[in-house]
């Protein structure tokens, strides 16, 4: 590990949120309107003073014009290559909300999906917090972590 430091302090990862929002059965996903282009979970950046929780909801209105509600912790995904603009650990919520999603801020559009039965590529590492969404679903427990994922 390089412990390279700026102004007396280490260089750490960049922190985002992203937000699995449940609607009528189905999730949101956003089409990105920057680079990286793709589909992917409304989320966003940290920012400097925010709560990480809060800016999961921050995001999904600004992204989707949705109030999530019953926010849980699904995990935290930090593959240093999971983000091809510089590593990047997000923390992942779950949640439900009501209405009808509308593409704002960052989003080009949105799509109601089916969990089960995502028709579309997604951007960074969404495949594989989907994978463990699913599993939490059947089972109400994240994915346990293993040195070797």
């Amino acid at each position: 590990m390089t412990d390279t430091r700026a102004a007396g302090r280490p260089v750490t990862p960049l922190l985002a949120a992203d937000i699995i929002i449940e609607l009528d059965g189905r999730i949101v996903l956003i089409e990105r309107r920057h680079p990286p282009y793709g589909w992917a979970l409304p989320g966003g950046f940290v920012d400097v003073g925010e709560r990480v929780e809060h800016a999961a909801v921050r995001e999904a209105a600004e992204e989707t014009g949705l109030a999530v509600r019953r926010l849980c912790l699904l995990g935290c995904y930090s593959d240093p290559a999971r983000d091809a603009r510089g590593h990047t650990a997000s923390m992942v919520y779950v949640a439900s909300a009501e209405g009808e999603p509308q593409a704002r801020d960052d989003a080009r559009a949105v799509a109601l999906v089916d969990p089960l039965r995502i028709d579309r590529s997604l951007a960074f590492d969404h495949d594989r917090i989907l994978q463990d969404y699913r599993v939490w679903r059947v089972t109400g427990r994240s994915p346990a972590w293993s040195p070797d994922v």
